[in-house]
């Protein structure tokens, strides 16, 4: 065998003669050179032929394992998600409830329009579509939104109590507060205060109004309140007096028949008696008081006001 030596710095080679025995020699070692490179890469990185079929197939399986865990998960976490989600949303259903109920409520005591504060109605809205691109909802966006309408309820609910109740009182103090004639037809005889005594001529003070009307007629009370008094007074005949509290009663005298008793409670506008001509009377009519913490006030006021 000859080898052929070429120097870079002469830039010429020179020739080298092996014999038989070197030259194989020489070739085992090349061999023995690029079997050990081989082993050594093919331990290094093994292939599919040394794991064996059965360690893949193992692999695989437990990695499927590994991700319907990680699907098991996700899915029991979504329904718990659900659930709170759902016990949410009937939090805020009940509370829209009670809102509703709460506005009605309030629509009926302010004497508004049923129809037109309507709360079994979608509120109207519209417009036009001004949406270019529609993108999803995305889950976090949805509880925010969520939390905030429960935040809006939580404030509202109050407020809309504290109107209730401003509105109640009013009611309430509209309901027992002296105002109206006590009578639904009839006219005026008689006003409160200095005048000469019908049956004797004399002057005397007056300490009511004197409405006088067709006998039989209704007698009405011009404020809820409780029967103290139904049954004959001297000089007024067959009387009926009601305590509307905060000091303030009523008095309807000469009646021809009382229509309450006492300890009955009676309401704005009920009919208390009959119109008569008993006691000292010279005609069918009622005699009107008003008492402001059980002294006699004039009556006109209580009269002219707006039921």
């Amino acid at each position: 065998m000859e080898i052929i030596f070429i120097s870079s710095s002469r830039r010429r080679g020179r020739r080298t003669h092996l014999g038989g025995a070197a030259s194989l020699s020489l070739i085992g070692a090349v061999i023995a050179l690029c079997a050990g490179t081989y082993y050594l890469g093919y331990r290094s990185v093994p292939v599919a032929a040394d794991v064996g079929p059965e360690l893949y197939a193992a692999a695989w399986q437990e990695e499927v394992r590994h991700q319907r865990d990680k699907v098991d998960t996700a899915i029991n976490d979504s329904e718990r998600n659900l659930d709170a989600l759902a016990l949410r949303m009937g939090e805020i259903q009940s509370r829209v409830v009670r809102l509703d109920a709460l506005g009605r409520r309030l629509v009926e005591m302010a004497n508004l329009d049923a129809a037109e504060f309507s709360f079994d109605d979608v509120p109207a809205r519209g417009g036009p579509d001004m949406v270019t691109e529609r993108e999803p909802f995305q889950v976090p966006d949805f509880l925010a939104s969520l939390e905030e309408l429960v935040s809006l309820l939580e404030d509202r609910e109050p407020k809309l109590a504290v109107v209730e109740g401003t509105l109640m009182n009013r009611k309430l103090h509209a309901e027992v507060f002296p105002t109206g004639r006590p009578v639904n037809k009839g006219w005026m005889s008689s006003v409160f205060g200095w005048r000469n005594d019908p049956m004797s001529g004399k002057r005397a003070f007056h300490e009511g109004i004197d409405f006088a009307g067709r006998s039989n007629s209704e007698v009405v009370a011009v404020a809820a309140g409780v029967v103290v008094w139904s049954g004959s007074r001297w000089g007024f005949g067959n009387t009926v007096e009601v305590n509307h509290g905060n000091g303030y009663s009523t008095l309807y005298a000469h009646n021809n028949k009382n229509l309450v008793k006492v300890g009955e409670t009676v309401k704005k506008g009920q009919v208390l008696a009959l119109l008569g001509s008993t006691g000292r009377s010279n005609g069918p009519h009622v005699h009107f008081e008003v008492r402001l913490n059980g002294k006699a006030v004039n009556p006109i006021k209580f009269v002219r006001a707006t039921r």
